[in-house]
């Protein structure tokens, strides 16, 4: 499965899957250049509204992180991070390591645990 979804989390469902294709992106289970599953597809597979998954690919679209070939599909879109300044880059994962760590805390984690974590995740591919 691409994307799963908590129905306990309070977190929207579009959140939770633009969260969750975005950690695919990351993880390397997705590539630039894979085509996505089509809208009606990722909705019957995560039994979500087809306008939610919708809403979803439109706003990765416009983060440059998608793009849409009419006729076609919907891919990862290739040299998306090479596009954005390393100086911005840095401190946008900065910022993200930072909310990291921090919900981590929230829930009782030690950053090395969050850290191993994340480790053991990767090596899941």
């Amino acid at each position: 499965m691409l994307v799963s979804l908590d129905t306990a989390d309070a977190t929207p469902i579009y959140a939770q899957v633009e969260r969750g294709l975005r950690a695919a992106i990351a993880a390397g289970r997705l590539k630039p250049g894979d085509q996505l599953p089509t809208v009606r597809e990722l909705a019957v597979e995560l039994r979500v509204n087809a306008n939610t998954i919708a809403r979803v690919y439109s706003e990765l679209e416009r983060a440059g992180v998608f793009e849409t070939r009419r006729g076609v599909g919907t891919f990862v879109r290739a040299g998306r991070t090479e596009a954005r300044p390393a100086s911005e880059h840095a401190k946008r994962l900065r910022a993200f390591a930072t909310r990291v760590l921090s919900e981590g805390d929230a829930h009782g984690f030690t950053a090395d645990e969050v850290i191993a974590a994340l480790r053991a995740h990767r090596s899941m591919k």
